[in-house]
């Protein structure tokens, strides 16, 4: 763990207790208040770099209090020293990793019980014993609390990101494994293609021509998913793409299957059947995902799903009702849809449309912009 640097602001709480022990010993009339008051002050002053040297800060600011006393003022005459020691107390648990900050506390716990026996000339009991640890202990655990709940905040920040990192690695694996797939059935219709366009380039040269502008279209096409398996890091399993990548014409069978769940499911699909493989591929992971979420989070389990091609491509959008009290989920599903469509060159948008509905709205490009 780094050393934390001196803020500007770390300065303002004992700058505030300062204001309070001059405003404090102002309102007294009695020997001694200008030595105690620069003694005051100057534990005060000791206090701003506790952040950063927090044992010696703290143990001096305990002991400049304890010397209070021998300037003048009875330790029953001044309040303003407690909030002294409360901050002393707190920051030798705070910024402390381990326990050593109760050697501070204990060096001030003597020093004030030594002021006790000397200076201060009234009779003690047990009760001033219990006087001086309630002073230090509970700032000391309000410091040890504060730090456990900072150290597991901090915890929790680098898990989340991990789990995030995860997600979005996965999602890349499988956008690699589905483009690998694309690629090998690209490739494949080529080498048909070419073979039958020998066969007929003397019997039926127009015929050849036309089968070989067809391979030329499939080409620029493996390129163009090419370039963008580029941005991903490649899978090394499952080589041969054994696993039937589902798309959009498996899309009334995943709606069923939801239905039989008790989803109901309005769906609206007008979509060519001469997708590029890898925006088939994500339009059906997009509504998959929609559903899901649907089906965890919309308090009447409905659903309206509409996949219909555009002007610039494919558009999916669903929309459910939400009562703006259902959790939404780690969000990683949808952090992984928006990496994969980012990498196709579309957009996402989602979120409450005010009027107690959560809309989905996903842009996907067509044929002509992956071509």
């Amino acid at each position: 763990m780094s050393t934390p640097q001196v803020r500007a602001r770390d300065a303002a709480l004992p700058g505030a207790v300062a204001v309070l022990v001059v405003l404090e010993l102002a309102t007294l009339d009695m020997d001694g208040r200008l030595a105690a008051g620069l003694v005051l002050v100057l534990a005060c002053a000791v206090l701003v770099p506790r952040r950063r040297w927090p044992l010696v800060t703290g143990t001096v600011a305990g002991i400049l209090c304890s010397l209070a006393p021998w300037a003048g003022p009875a330790m029953d005459e001044v309040a303003t020293p407690i909030l002294i020691l409360a901050v002393a107390s707190y920051s030798l648990a705070r910024w402390i990793e381990d326990y050593r900050g109760l050697a501070g506390v204990g060096v001030t716990l003597l020093c004030l019980s030594v002021d006790y026996a000397t200076v201060d000339l009234r009779a003690h009991n047990v009760s001033d014993a219990v006087f001086l640890l309630a002073l230090l202990l509970p700032p000391y655990v309000f410091g040890r609390i504060t730090k456990r709940l900072a150290d597991y905040g901090r915890l929790l920040e680098r898990e989340q990101d991990l789990v995030r990192r995860e997600a979005i690695r996965d999602e890349r694996d499988r956008i690699a494994r589905e483009l690998h797939d694309v690629i090998a059935h690209s490739v494949s219709a080529m080498v048909v293609q070419v073979a039958a366009a020998q066969d007929l380039v003397r019997t039926d040269p127009a015929r050849a021509e036309e089968m070989l502008g067809r391979v030329a279209d499939t080409g620029r096409q493996a390129l163009a998913e090419t370039g963008r398996l580029l941005h991903v890091i490649r899978d090394t399993e499952d080589e041969l793409g054994l696993t039937p990548t589902p798309g959009l014409r498996d899309l009334d069978t995943l709606v069923e299957d939801f239905r039989e769940q008790g989803l109901a499911v309005d769906l609206v699909l007008d979509a060519p059947d001469d997708l590029p493989v890898a925006v088939d591929v994500s339009a059906y992971r997009i509504v998959r995902e929609a559903l899901t979420n649907a089906q965890r989070y919309a308090p009447d389990r409905s659903v309206q799903v509409e996949v219909l091609t555009t002007s610039s491509g494919l558009t999916v959008r669903t929309v459910n009702r939400t009562d703006g009290g259902s959790g939404l989920g780690s969000g990683l599903g949808l952090r992984g849809l928006a990496e994969r469509i980012e990498l196709l060159g579309g957009t996402l948008r989602h979120g409450a449309t005010g009027d107690g509905r959560y809309e989905l709205v996903a842009t996907l490009p067509g044929t002509r912009e992956l071509v």
